[in-house]
């Protein structure tokens, strides 16, 4: 069984595309050039990027998330499925004064053996008023399935970040960065792992930026998910370990749920506990998947110590659906 992904239904689709850009630009106004009251780290996120269903599951998406959400959070779930999805991703955190735009393209389809592969481009400038910090994030994922149980993957990341602005320690290396110069401009790697031994049941360990660059922009880190799934439910539980940002080993909790509902709307709720601040959040999402393209909108709520709110808006179009590629029933998993 893939990794689980609604039935596609039909719908206004342009509409509903469009309510959601709608709602991406009317929180974009609210981003004001006003610098952030919260830590850095609660905008920037580890310098993670999330898909809109990831979004929803509080991040629990390790073990069952595979094309783009694959692509970012468990490189092997993007050889887990067979697809051919080009998407755009937005997020928006007010409080934090961060905005981030980018494109995906994931292919599990074409290649006759089954290797799969993805690519992504990000842009996030965060708290232009204050930090001033602006990253350039690009990623190109390949995956393989050993068998139909056992998949692997791994995706290269390049990441090119500047920060003109003062941080809350004023004018210095650690809090103001280098004015006109790049502070971060390398690459680096995660890795991954996702198992399926029996029926209902997915495993997903990955290995984030494995060169550990020692800095907490790219910060060492290790996580596994457990997910019970169907074609109408899926449920998830993700630990993941940081070894870098906070100068010791903190950990974050996350769980997630999603119910399919008359066939096409996917409704999705998670929560995650982060020992590096001790925050906690909770989050809520909608999806709606049509034979042509799919629409995920969500919203993460931290209540606790500090009070901020992320927005999550992707749309995706399944190019598989044109008939230019074969159809995903074409081609085996693992190349037999």
């Amino acid at each position: 069984m893939e990794p689980w992904s609604p039935p596609r239904g039909r719908a206004s689709r342009w509409h509903l595309c469009a309510c959601a850009l709608s709602v991406a630009s009317t929180v974009t106004g609210s981003a004001a050039a006003e610098p952030s009251k919260l830590p850095p780290e609660a905008g920037y996120q580890r310098g993670e990027i999330e898909t809109g269903r990831t979004g929803a599951l509080g991040g629990a998406t390790r073990a069952i998330g595979a094309d783009i959400s694959g692509h970012f959070s468990n490189p092997a779930n993007v050889a887990a499925s067979r697809v051919y999805h080009l998407g755009a991703l937005a997020i928006i955190a007010p409080e934090a004064r961060r905005q981030s735009y980018g494109a995906a393209m994931s292919d599990s389809v074409t290649n006759s053996r089954g290797i799969a592969g993805a690519i992504s481009g990000v842009y996030t400038a965060q708290d232009s008023g204050g930090l001033s910090r602006k990253a350039t994030d690009a990623r190109f994922t390949l995956a393989f399935p050993m068998s139909d149980k056992l998949f692997v993957g791994v995706t290269g990341k390049y990441l090119k970040l500047r920060q003109d602005g003062l941080g809350p320690l004023g004018q210095s290396f650690a809090s103001g960065g280098r004015k006109n110069e790049a502070i971060v401009n390398g690459f680096t790697f995660d890795a991954g792992l996702s198992a399926h031994p029996v029926d209902m049941l997915w495993i997903g360990l990955v290995g984030t930026n494995l060169t550990a660059t020692g800095d907490g922009y790219r910060p060492l880190g290790a996580s596994g998910g457990v997910g019970l799934g169907t074609r109408t439910f899926n449920l998830e539980g993700d630990v993941a370990a940081d070894f870098t940002t906070y100068g010791r080993t903190t950990l974050r909790y996350m769980g997630g749920a999603e119910l399919l509902a008359a066939d096409s709307f996917a409704l999705r709720g998670g929560y995650r506990f982060d020992d590096g601040d001790k925050s906690h959040s909770g989050s809520l999402g909608f999806g709606y998947v049509d034979p042509a393209f799919s629409l995920e909108l969500s919203l993460r709520r931290t209540f606790s110590p500090y009070t901020s709110t992320m927005l999550f808006v992707g749309v995706t179009y399944f190019l598989e659906s044109t008939g230019l590629t074969r159809a995903p029933n074409e081609i085996p998993v693992g190349g037999d």
